[in-house]
């Protein structure tokens, strides 16, 4: 047997599949780990949730903007991932998006995803609109078309940025 010492900067500096592997192994070795049955998580019921267009993306940014932790994390779902399910759905693992938002604990993460939640269901007038759902093992879920227009969101926001600095700082209005 061979034992391996690695500091918490290096797990987090991994690479997210040698992160999974070291989370897996180390909840088996713990007895928190999933039975080989249970591996593939399943996507929550998609009934509440509510696919976002790319202006429904940008109300919602709009409202959360003073708020910049759930700001990194509504664009921590403009990230490509895994799709499952019809209609599809992207999964993200709870832990990815903390550690890319670079949060402390999961509770920051979902007290965002609240703030993002509430801006939702406030944007389309339905206390009962979702923005994501949740398992039991780690992962959100958002609708695919929630995912592309988050994204498209990003792309947007970055060529208009390199228009402003391309222009020297001047805003359209005024380079005209």
């Amino acid at each position: 047997m061979i034992g391996i010492t690695l500091t918490v900067e290096q797990i987090r500096n991994a690479p997210p599949p040698v992160r999974q592997w070291i989370e897996k192994e180390v909840t088996t070795a713990l007895g928190l780990g999933l039975s080989e049955a249970k591996a593939a998580p399943t996507p929550p019921q998609e009934a509440h949730m509510v696919g976002c267009s790319v202006e429904d993306a940008e109300a919602i940014l709009a409202q959360i903007q003073d708020v910049l932790p759930a700001v990194n994390v509504f664009f921590e779902f403009g990230r490509p991932t895994i799709s499952y399910g019809e209609p599809p759905v992207m999964a993200y693992r709870l832990l990815d998006v903390l550690y890319n938002a670079r949060l402390r604990d999961v509770d920051q993460v979902t007290a965002c995803l609240q703030v993002i939640g509430d801006a939702l269901a406030n944007l389309k007038r339905d206390p009962s609109a979702r923005f994501c759902g949740f398992d039991n093992e780690g992962h959100c879920f958002v609708p695919a078309q929630t995912q592309a227009s988050i994204a498209s969101l990003w792309q947007k926001i970055a060529a208009r940025q390199q228009v402003l600095e391309q222009s020297g700082g001047k805003t359209l209005s005024s380079a005209a």
